[in-house]
């Protein structure tokens, strides 16, 4: 099974309620859970080359889950740590600020709620486009919080079918 990597968003912890809820779910299923703590960094780079150190020595296959800022570092490290999957909650795509990302070539799904005040739904509706990519858009805001169980279905339902590839 694999290894579940999360990256969480600009404002939260490496263990919120949304990863503690996702990483118990992912354990569940046999996977190694490992949340990156980026509190008290605030550039983006410096959150993608964090990750990449912490992912150096992942012998398991890799999946990489992030929320909002922790989407975007988590999409732009896929492809350099050779993640076999990216699954990404309100993914900060397309903000001012942040670097411009090619889809890393592996499955990917996104989940934004579609009364985001923070990342515009449109922004993943792109990305998605732009890479083929597995859209969900919830009845939700952009915490996401009231919709955890569609989420860990959801991730469920993208790890098992990682796995069976």
């Amino acid at each position: 099974m694999p290894a579940v990597y999360f990256s969480h968003g600009q404002e939260s912890g490496p263990w919120g309620s949304k990863i503690q809820s996702m990483a118990s779910n992912v354990q569940k299923l046999g996977c190694r859970a490992e949340s990156v703590d980026y509190q008290g960094i605030a550039d983006p780079t410096d959150r993608v080359n964090k990750l990449i150190r912490e992912c150096a020595n992942v012998e398991e296959p890799l999946v990489l889950v992030g929320s909002s800022m922790g989407g975007h570092v988590a999409t732009a490290a896929a492809a350099r740590v050779g993640a076999v999957g990216l699954f990404v909650l309100a993914p900060a795509y397309y903000m001012s600020g942040y670097e411009s990302l090619t889809p890393p070539d592996m499955p990917i799904a996104i989940v934004h709620g579609w009364n985001d005040d923070v990342v515009p739904v449109e922004n993943s509706i792109r990305f998605a486009k732009a890479c083929n990519a597995s859209l969900h858009i919830l009845d939700a805001d952009h915490r996401l919080t009231a919709n955890i169980d569609d989420i860990n279905d959801l991730l469920t339902r993208f790890i098992e079918g990682l796995v069976e590839n």
